[in-house]
């Protein structure tokens, strides 16, 4: 009778762990989009400086 609780433990382990990794998997796609989605959005002209830089560098004068 411990066997098959020992076995269903580590298939449930083993499930778990597939399902968390296809769950990451999914994550990682949608932060992909959203990082491709803002650099198109900010566009690639601004060399690399941000907003904020820009406006660091006026008030210095």
């Amino acid at each position: 009778m411990l066997f098959w609780i020992l076995l269903l433990l580590v298939i449930l382990v083993i499930f778990g762990f597939g399902f968390t990794m296809q769950v990451l998997w999914y994550v990682a796609a949608v932060l992909l989009i959203l990082w491709i989605i803002g650099y198109v959005r900010r566009g690639r002209g601004s060399g690399g400086r941000s907003r904020r830089g820009r406006g660091f560098s006026r008030s210095r004068g």
